[in-house]
C-alpha cells in the first residue's frame, strides 16, 4: 500500500471520527446535556476518550463541526423556493418552515448559545444566522410593510429563534400549538 494511501485511509478514519463526535454531541444536547464530558462524548460516539482529544483541541472546534452536520440537515430547507403566490402565503410557509428548522436547530442553538460568549466562531454564526432569517423575512414582504420600521422589527423579532425557544421550552407549548401563536402574532401584525 502506498504511502499516499494509508494517509488518505487514516484521513477518512478521522473524518468519520469527527463526524460521530459531532452527532454524539447533538445527541447529548437534545437529551439536554449542554457541556458533556469528553468521556461522555467518547461514549456516546463509540470512540476512545483521546480520540475526541486529538481530533478537537478545544470546544470550538466540537463546535465547528457539530455546527457543519446541523447546516447539512437544514440547508434545503433554506434554500427551497417558495411556493405560494402571495406575500401573505409565502409569510405562512415562512413559519411553517421556519417551525420545522428551529425545531431541528433547537438543540445545537440551545448548546451553542450556553458557549458563545467565549467563541468566536458561534459569536460570528449566530451574527450571520441572524442576518440570514432577516433578509428571508424581508424578501417575502411587500415594500409597504417593509419601508414600515417598528413593524419590521417587530415581525423579526415575533418570528425569531428566541421566540420559538420561549414558546417551546419556557413556554413548553406543542410544535403545532407554537406555530399557531407565530400565525397569530403575524396576522396581527400584518393586518
Amino acid at each position: 500500500m502506498s504511502e499516499a494511501s494509508q494517509t488518505d485511509g487514516r484521513r477518512e478514519r478521522a473524518n468519520a471520527s469527527r463526524r460521530r463526535i459531532a452527532l454524539a454531541m447533538l445527541e447529548l444536547a437534545r437529551a439536554g446535556e449542554i457541556s458533556p464530558s469528553a468521556e461522555t462524548v467518547a461514549e456516546t460516539a463509540g470512540v476512545g476518550r483521546r480520540t475526541v482529544f486529538r481530533l478537537f483541541s478545544d470546544m470550538e472546534g466540537v463546535f465547528r463541526e457539530m455546527h457543519a452536520v446541523m447546516v447539512e440537515r437544514i440547508s434545503p430547507m433554506f434554500a427551497a423556493p417558495f411556493q405560494a403566490a402571495t406575500w401573505r402565503g409565502r409569510v405562512e410557509e415562512l413559519i411553517e418552515r421556519r417551525a420545522r428548522m428551529f425545531e431541528e436547530m433547537r438543540p445545537i442553538k440551545s448548546a451553542g448559545d450556553a458557549h458563545r460568549h467565549r467563541s468566536s466562531f458561534l459569536q460570528n454564526e449566530h451574527r450571520r444566522i441572524t442576518k440570514l432569517q432577516r433578509d428571508t423575512l424581508l424578501a417575502v414582504l411587500p415594500e409597504k410593510i417593509r419601508n414600515d420600521g417598528e413593524r419590521v422589527e417587530a415581525l423579526d423579532l415575533a418570528l425569531s429563534f428566541e421566540a420559538w425557544r420561549r414558546l417551546r421550552q419556557e413556554q413548553r407549548l406543542t410544535i403545532k400549538d407554537a406555530a399557531a401563536v407565530w400565525r397569530r402574532l403575524a396576522r396581527a401584525l400584518l393586518d
